[in-house]
């Protein structure tokens, strides 16, 4: 396993999907912050360039990718940059993902369904299987899904959304198991509300809302890890009800 549990991890090579922004941002500046070498990745370019910046200021090392992770292609296209640029990945964190609180399912049109399982949940599988090989290669990594409790618990008019949670979830006990004997670690994150962009806010106190480094901290915890153990799964709650 690649985390030696020290809290450092320096030289090691982390690929964060959805990084231009919120949780995936804090995650990026999180690993960097330790010794990592971030690849900031999103559709858009000008919201990682301003994440990354900061990176940059404390003296890290960032690159920036525009990749959208429902398109295999694209995918492919970012996984060869890295080998490209570092021979190497050690940390995936799939946290590209979008919100859908469009109603009762039974009036959700085809489209919107699609959109939101393409992102939130065959994006991951594109990732896996795009850069799994390259860790299999690697001997060792770690694997970070950023789920939801949407994924755990009911969530009306927003069933599309649990749907992928609920399934990324599953696919993530899963696919621990396919991989623990390549000395790859695979956990999913499952937070509750937290205050960014993607969260539904009517009745809800932002104040008491998780932040977006809150999830940060849990990734940093789960990759560096003494190599003798793995937790599977963190369900993240903030301490009052919003």
């Amino acid at each position: 396993m690649n985390a030696n549990g020290n809290g450092s991890l320096k030289g090691q090579v982390a690929v964060v999907t959805g990084a231009g922004r919120g949780i995936g941002a804090a995650i990026a500046l999180r690993l960097a912050r330790l010794g990592a070498n971030v690849v900031f990745c999103g559709r858009t370019l000008k919201p990682l360039q301003a994440s990354a910046e900061g990176i940059a200021k404390e003296g890290g090392r960032a690159e920036v990718v525009t990749c959208d992770v429902s398109d295999l292609g694209s995918v492919q296209a970012l996984a060869a940059k890295v080998e490209q640029t570092f021979g190497r990945i050690d940390i995936l964190v799939n946290n590209a993902g979008i919100g859908g609180f469009a109603g009762p399912l039974h009036e959700m049109t085809p489209e919107a369904w699609e959109k939101i399982l393409n992102t939130n949940l065959r994006g991951v599988f594109y990732c896996i299987r795009t850069f799994a090989p390259v860790m299999i290669r690697g001997k060792g990594g770690h694997i970070v899904n950023i789920s939801s409790l949407a994924g755990k618990n009911p969530l009306p008019n927003g069933a599309a959304y649990a749907a992928s949670k609920w399934g990324l979830n599953g696919l993530s006990y899963s696919v621990a198991e396919e991989l623990r004997g390549h000395n790859i670690r695979v956990s999913v994150v499952c937070p509750g509300s937290v205050d960014t962009e993607l969260s539904p806010r009517i009745g809800k106190d932002s104040s008491k809302m998780l932040k977006p480094d809150d999830v940060a901290h849990v990734v940093v915890m789960l990759v560096t890890q003494a190599p003798q153990s793995f937790a599977s799964e963190v369900l993240l709650r903030p301490t009052q009800k919003p």
